[in-house]
């Protein structure tokens, strides 16, 4: 039996998996794992990246949900730990075994490490500072036993869109008990090209999260779950800004005006991305009341 297994949920992200399944084989801890791969039902050449990598387990959930493909994933895993990252990131070679140290050097841990956002796979900056990051849980580089995860129900299915599914795992996990373990030499790349954060996308993107974020607060409209996702008034009332009419359409301007490289343009497009995740929250909520 290995000693944990990587789930990894995905959706036609073809390529991107490929290079995440390399790095994997080339871990210093690979007689130590399995890989387990969920294809959320992809339409392109996912079936056969899976089909070619060798020491993977797949499993196939047709409907696009990343907590109904993770939780599918936990049941299809043979390791006492499940070690999350996301389909288009790069392992280096000892990603796996600073989990699994972590993890005896703790017992009840909930690992993460530093996320490192790059724009290729060659890059290979040395965490920083700034990658240090307070989440509780991320799907994107976290460990836990597969039994803390059974113990509270794994994944909520009901978030069946973009965004808070991990969130609401965490907060269920540190009820439970587990200690929240940052470890710094647990660290993975994740490759983020300038063309995947296009605009429409990202606009998509925040109406799938604020969407979700109103199903977070219904769930659970405590104070830390209300400030984490924004609804409260005083977000409220600055959104309200960015949806006069003069102002959304000087930041629509601007975001298409330059390259997203550009800061002003960079500026409208975050001003406008927030604005839509505030509106679909704001209507979510709403929806609930009504």
């Amino acid at each position: 039996m290995p000693e944990a297994s990587v789930v990894i949920a995905t959706h036609d992200r073809s390529e991107e998996l490929r290079a995440c399944l390399e790095s994997l084989e080339l871990q210093s801890a690979r007689a130590r794992f399995e890989i387990v791969v969920v294809d959320n039902g992809s339409r392109d050449a996912t079936q056969s990246v899976i089909a070619a990598a060798p020491h993977v387990v797949p499993v196939f959930v047709a409907e696009p949900n990343r907590a109904k493909a993770r939780n599918a994933g936990i049941a299809a895993a043979s390791g006492e730990l499940i070690l999350f990252c996301d389909d288009d990131t790069i392992a280096p070679r000892d990603f796996v075994s600073a989990h699994l140290a972590a993890h005896r050097r703790t017992s009840r841990a909930l690992v993460s490490g530093p996320i490192i956002n790059v724009q290729d796979a060659a890059s290979s900056p040395a965490p920083r500072s700034r990658n240090y990051s307070r989440a509780f849980f991320c799907t994107c580089n976290a460990s836990v036993a597969k039994q803390e995860l059974l113990a509270v129900g794994g994944f909520d299915e009901q978030y069946d869109l973009y965004g808070w599914e991990d969130t609401d795992l965490g907060i269920r996990l540190r009820e439970r008990g587990l200690r929240r373990v940052f470890d710094w030499s647990a660290f993975i790349y994740h490759v983020k090209p300038p063309a995947t954060m296009a605009f429409e996308r990202r606009r998509a993107q925040a109406q799938e999260k604020g969407t979700m974020a109103a199903r977070f607060v219904r769930k659970n409209p405590s104070l830390a779950v209300r400030l984490a996702t924004g609804a409260y008034t005083l977000n409220f009332a600055r959104a309200a800004v960015l949806r006069a009419p003069p102002v959304r359409a000087l930041c629509e301007r601007l975001a298409r005006a330059g390259p997203q490289s550009s800061l002003t343009s960079a500026l409208a497009t975050d001003a406008l991305v927030d604005g839509i995740y505030v509106d679909a929250l704001r209507a979510g909520l709403r929806q609930a009341r009504a």
